[in-house]
């Protein structure tokens, strides 16, 4: 999670050692020294790499489906594969050998030791295809839509052409930035110090009695076997909302509430699935960062939602449940946006006009706005309190002297520049081809192609630098949107394409620089960086979307929340916030929705309030500057806070604030060694053992639809929740008002 540093970007100070970075973090992280004749490419790291990279492509887009997502990250990977590794290099034969067509090289299958260098390249190789942890390719989430909402067809091949070619995109002109945001000792990428940390601890010599290993699999033993009552004989732990069963027939407490479906007061959970999902692990995250979050929640799910539904009813918000991402007609009913979409696969604008303009839930409302507000707010911010020492870091990045770290890489062949031109034409040419000769699954014109990615190339070194050095990366998923939603309204296919085209290949192209920034710092040789990079993203996209045609025609009724039973699993909350903005971006159009023919045009203001409101507290501090709080004012993080919902829900961000806070406050304060030791290991063991029960439990019970029955399996008990309180508003399952 991106945080700022309230008074400098860094705390660096500068040097005199050439052999020390100017950046203190790096100087205190990484090591200064190498050994180039640690193997690289050895078969354990394939053999781990292609594994892990599969593993968790599987369970990742198996997860994606589920109420409660789990995302598998690379510090489970880090830590699982150490023991596998030291294990292969104990059993596996030592023989020398040659290959054909390797001249008179010589292979082992066990070179020496498991080196830290084949660490890093298993873990990178196994998390290829996330960008910024995301679990899974974004584009499957277009698959998802077209089968599973819009209830028509797309072909596997061109489900795994759109995947493969927005994973890969921003890959190719990633590679000529390197020179930019990689090498130079500036550009220090803060996130990839956590990894430096790690790999590093989990590799010293470790002889107490309690080792990391062993810790590692008795948590992992502990969490498999207690998934068993949330996940399945007691599932009503997942969300414990005590205030619905005191309140048992009050709308408005429920509301109150409810965890999932409300706004969440003193909703609790015992399900590390719930903890960990959307905003991933609270344990990697800082304290101070969790802090920023809090705030920015509280403020707007216990203030200003609550002004504006109960207080001033805006847009006519008791019509409408108070916490819902499902779009309504005037009257309460759910949309039916079915009907509104042709045999061409667009808007019928006659059956939209008989069914009435389309409305939101206040806190779906408010979440766009508060979106556009989070934009504005982070371009002005790093603009204001950091603009200059970016610029000079830039200037210095391209006129300075190379650090250690830089001069220690030389040694290394590096990558071609035809590698990457070559890769960028390919990847073009290929997506080309799929939005000329199969536009009647994509939708989107061969111009939008080349309009997106002259977007995501555009903002790829800007955004690039903004998070190599503060650690915040902007978005330009509502951007492209819009965008395409004013150029090209009616094509909701065609909006998303550009969205993922636009944004997602943007996104790959940071993720694969920093990764190259982890591989820099941890002296891995490029070409073996980019070869596992463009192999394990390949291969994770094509499991992506193989797990996902098979869950999609396997599961009745998947991501039919209103028709799939309570207790079910598979309600898809990421696919179904992205089906509405197909919606409201593509097939009904910003227009409609956020221009003068919507209900929604207000919402516009959030641009220029979060364009403002940073402005506000720069010229606060300096008219005050001794007033050291001012700075601690981070709009974008409270703007942002809440951007993970929807699908997010309150219940999700209350156990993640207080299992973030117990660990990276109390314990991290009290108990800094065990802390030190043991924090990130927890956090891996936490998320394995969840996943491997989870998955255990769909192939024996799932699958042949063994479930239980009684009080404690159906659901957290909030029915009213989603109900109205608008007089004259009939919805099924509500009380009359």
């Amino acid at each position: 999670m991106g945080t700022y540093q309230p008074e400098s970007l860094t705390g660096a100070t500068n040097s005199d050692n050439e052999d020390d970075s100017s950046i203190e973090e790096v100087r205190l992280t990484v090591t200064n020294t190498d050994d180039p004749t640690l193997p690289v490419r050895t078969f354990r790291m394939w053999f781990l790499g292609l594994f892990s990279c599969c593993l968790l492509s599987f369970l990742n887009q198996f997860f994606s489906y589920r109420t409660e997502p789990l995302v598998i990250t690379q510090i489970t990977v880090q830590v699982a594969t150490l023991p596998i590794g030291h294990f292969l290099a104990a059993v596996l034969p030592t023989t020398k050998f040659r290959l054909p067509g390797f001249g008179s090289r010589l292979f082992s299958l066990n070179p020496g030791p498991f080196n830290m260098k084949e660490h890093v390249l298993i873990s990178i190789f196994a998390n290829a295809g996330s960008a910024f942890g995301n679990g899974s390719a974004y584009a499957v989430g277009i698959v998802t839509i077209i089968k599973a909402f819009y209830h028509r067809n797309i072909s596997f091949l061109a489900g795994w052409l759109l995947i493969i070619t927005t994973q890969v995109l921003g890959y190719g002109w990633a590679g000529l930035l390197r020179k930019y945001v990689v090498e130079p000792a500036h550009m220090w990428w803060p996130s990839t110090l956590v990894q430096v940390s790690l790999f590093r601890a989990l590799h010293e010599k470790d002889d107490r009695r309690m080792s990391r290993a062993k810790f590692f699999l008795i948590a992992l033993i502990c969490s498999f076997c207690w998934y068993l009552v949330p996940g399945y004989l007691f599932s009503t732990l997942t969300s414990i909302s005590w205030i619905c069963w005191v309140f048992s027939k009050s709308v408005t407490a429920q509301q109150v509430g409810s965890g999932m479906r409300g706004l969440g007061l003193g909703a609790i959970t015992l399900d590390w699935s719930v903890v960990a999902s959307f905003l991933f692990s609270p344990l990697i995250c800082p304290f101070f960062a969790i802090v920023n979050v809090f705030a920015g929640y509280m403020l707007i799910i216990y203030i200003v939602i609550p002004i504006a539904y109960w207080g001033f009813d805006l847009y006519g918000a008791s019509k409408f449940p108070i916490f819902s991402s499902h779009l309504f007609t005037s009257q309460g009913q759910k949309y039916d946006i079915s009907s509104i979409v042709n045999d061409k696969f667009e808007l019928d604008i006659g059956k939209y006009e008989e069914q009435g303009r389309i409305h939101m839930s206040m806190f779906f409302a408010l979440t766009y706005g508060f979106g556009f507000a989070t934009i504005a707010s982070t371009l002005t911010h790093v603009a204001l309190f950091y603009g200059r020492e970016i610029y000079e870091r830039f200037r210095a990045s391209y006129k300075g002297k190379d650090d250690i770290h830089t001069r220690l890489m030389r040694k290394y062949k590096d990558i071609p520049s035809w590698w990457f031109n070559a890769l960028l034409l390919v990847t073009l040419a290929v997506s080309l081809i799929l939005c000329i000769f199969l536009n009647n699954q994509v939708q989107m014109p061969w111009w939008g192609l080349i309009f997106a990615s002259a977007i995501a190339f555009i903002f790829t070194l800007p955004v690039s630098i903004i998070t190599a050095t503060t650690n915040q990366t902007p978005g330009l998923n509502i951007i492209t949107e819009y965008v395409m939603g004013i150029i090209l309204p009616g094509r909701p296919i065609a909006n998303v394409c550009f969205k993922v085209y636009g944004y997602m290949s943007m996104s790959q192209a940071v993720s694969f620089l920093s990764d190259f920034k982890l591989g820099h710092y941890m002296k891995i040789p490029p070409q073996s960086m980019f070869l596992v990079q463009f192999l394990g993203t390949i291969i994770s996209g094509t499991i992506n979307i193989s797990v996902a045609w098979w869950l999609l025609n396997s599961i009745e009724n998947i991501c039919q929340d209103d028709i799939l039973p309570p207790d079910s699993p598979w309600t898809c909350p990421g696919d179904r916030v992205f089906f509405d903005a197909s919606v409201i971006w593509g097939l009904v159009g910003p227009k409609r929705i956020f221009g003068t023919l919507g209900n929604y045009s207000s919402m516009n203001w959030f641009f220029l309030g979060g364009a403002v409101g940073p402005v506000i507290v720069w010229l606060l501090h300096k008219v005050f500057p001794k007033q050291s709080w001012i700075p601690l004012i981070n709009l974008p993080v409270l703007l942002g806070a809440t951007g993970a919902m929807p699908p997010a829900t309150p219940l999700n961000y209350n156990a993640w604030v207080i299992v973030g806070t117990i660990f990276n406050f109390f314990i991290f304060r009290y108990r800094k060694k065990w802390w030190q030791r043991y924090n990130y290991i927890l956090s891996a063991a936490l998320d394995a053992g969840v996943a491997f029960m989870a998955v255990l439990l769909y192939f024996s019970l799932g699958m042949e639809n063994k479930g239980l029955t009684w009080w404690g399996t159906n659901g957290e008990h909030c029915k009213l929740a989603t109900c109205p309180t608008a007089k004259g508003i009939a919805v099924d399952g509500c009380p009359a008002r």
